[in-house]
């Protein structure tokens, strides 16, 4: 089922066109937006510009024309603050129905909220915690704190950005007066909401809003990253402070040099970036994510009437998001899902050894679900096109820095094992991580040299001073799979300090295959 959902937003329509599957699992297929600035002066005058809603009325017919292009089976559309606020609101609503044919229905700053927790929570799980959940849009911010999952309570306040610029920033750049008198409201309207995050001990903030998202886009950029997905990225509190600082220093033709803005939100910045160091710092949260999926894919969860899609929890999520990649890119994908039982066996007989942690068990399976999927860009360097499509793709549930993680264990499976300068987006922590799973990876891959499961199991064991792996042949033997993969345990042995000896498991006493890995002692 194809189905779209169209945001008319107090700064710009958005529209996305998404496919969701019988096992519900949500593909985003296009993403679509103009900017309008419907709240451009309607928050002081009260009423919507005609200009703007010229704006509002021609995006909305384009993207109408697109839905049915795309051929969308179900679509809707709403409307939020500005057109909420504006005396002249229900007209445009009309004006909308009438010269577009799509109704757009005008929903509260509760309602709101809840359709952008249910988005973040699809996308991010937010399991533990607790989170805080902020959306900082033109006329509004939506803030919910979420514990295991769930809301402990949602709020809408009338603190968006461009309201706020309007009312309290009105020099280019801001003067340390209008700045303090806006610190001053924020602190009337958010402070006390502020403190009982704080006493909640919140774990971090998540941004589902582009203003927000553009700040850590700047973060990132200016830790000389490349920004690549932003989904799951990450910016410190302190980054931010520090942003905040270059922005109110700058009038808006130097910020619209400063790496990672976008420059349509470049008048906003300033506000935003008071608005989210406030926010940040009263709540005691140490970092900001970003989450992409925001108001229009809750409506998109809504309009699919999705009852399961916290079935089995974060866990869950996260495979089928994989999964879906996996089907996407491979097919049925048998050679990925029995190169990753066989990885699992490896990892769970010699996991301490190479340091690893119970949780990069879960990374481990997904990258050798996914470590061939680069086979439907070019067979010769399939491992760096893995790379690539992990690296890009919309895993939902998993962290960045967890789909980084897969992404350099998939391109270490073959050929050269991963390198420093692979690696540099990871902490060092994860580095040795990578390098243990993609040994693991390696071995696995070759026991599947011939995509026939000729090798229906593996087993390891530590033996004096080196490592027994056996295999268990389906048929009478499977000799290509152990020549195979005793030419790739040369990272495992490196990393174990330690020979690699590849036998085949039979009745009776089984005789080495393989010789000791080059460089092992």
């Amino acid at each position: 089922m194809r189905l779209a959902a169209i945001d008319v937003g107090s700064n710009s329509v958005h529209m996305v066109i998404a496919e969701v599957r019988p096992e519900g699992h949500v593909r985003v297929v296009e993403r679509v937006k103009e900017m309008v600035r419907l709240g451009r002066r309607a928050f002081t005058t009260g009423r919507l510009s005609a200009e703007a809603m010229d704006l509002a009325v021609r995006a909305v017919q384009d993207f109408g024309r697109l839905a049915r292009a795309r051929r969308v089976d179900r679509l809707r559309a709403v409307a939020t603050s500005a057109v909420r606020e504006a005396r002249n609101g229900p007209a445009l609503v009309r004006r909308l129905r009438r010269e577009t044919g799509i109704a757009v229905r005008v929903i509260s700053g509760l309602e709101e909220a809840r359709l952008i927790f249910r988005a973040a929570r699809h996308a991010l799980g937010l399991e533990g915690g607790p989170h805080l959940l902020v959306d900082v849009g033109g006329g509004s911010v939506e803030l919910v704190l979420v514990h295991d999952g769930r809301p402990l309570w949602l709020r809408s306040l009338p603190l968006g950005v461009a309201r706020l610029t309007e009312r309290f920033l009105l020099h280019d750049p801001p003067t340390a007066r209008e700045v303090r008198r806006l610190e001053r409201h924020l602190e009337e309207v958010l402070g006390a909401l502020l403190d009982r995050v704080r006493h909640a001990a919140v774990l971090r903030a998540v941004g589902t809003s582009g203003t927000v998202n553009t700040l850590v886009a700047m973060a990132r950029a200016a830790r000389g990253e490349d920004l690549g997905r932003l989904h799951g990225a990450s910016a410190s509190a302190r980054e931010l402070r520090r942003l905040r600082r270059r922005i109110l220093a700058a009038d808006a033709a130097k910020r619209s040099g400063l790496a990672g803005i976008d420059t349509k939100r470049v008048d906003l910045m300033p506000a935003a970036a008071v608005l989210l160091d406030f926010i940040l710092a009263r709540a005691g949260a140490p970092t900001l994510v970003a989450c992409t999926w925001a108001l229009r894919e809750g409506l998109l969860l809504d309009l699919a009437r999705l009852r399961s899609e916290n079935a089995g929890g974060a866990p869950a999520r996260r495979r089928r998001s994989v999964e879906a990649l996996a089907a996407r890119f491979a097919g049925p994908n048998p050679h990925g899902r029995h190169v990753a039982r066989l990885a699992l066996s490896l990892f769970d007989a010699v996991a301490p050894a190479l340091a690893l942690p119970p949780p990069a068990r879960e990374l481990l399976e997904y990258a050798a679900l996914l470590h061939d999927i680069g086979h439907a860009i070019d067979r010769d360097r399939h491992h760096r096109h893995s790379c690539y499509l992990i690296q890009n793709a919309e895993l939902l549930g998993l962290e960045r820095i967890e789909v980084e993680t897969i992404a350099q264990v998939a391109r270490g499976h073959r050929k050269q094992a991963p390198k420093p300068s692979d690696l540099g987006a990871l902490p060092p922590r994860l580095r040795q991580v990578v390098r243990g799973l993609a040994a693991l990876l390696r071995v696995a891959d070759a026991l599947d040299r011939t995509h026939s499961a000729a090798v229906r199991a593996v087993s390891a064991r530590f033996t004096g001073r080196r490592l027994v792996i056996e295999a268990e042949p389906r048929g009478d033997d499977a000799e290509l799979e152990l020549w195979a993969a005793a030419r790739r345990t040369d990272l495992l042995a490196r990393l174990l300090e330690r020979p690699a000896i590849l036998r085949q498991r039979t009745s009776t006493e089984p005789a080495a295959v393989g010789l000791p890995a080059s460089g092992a002692p």
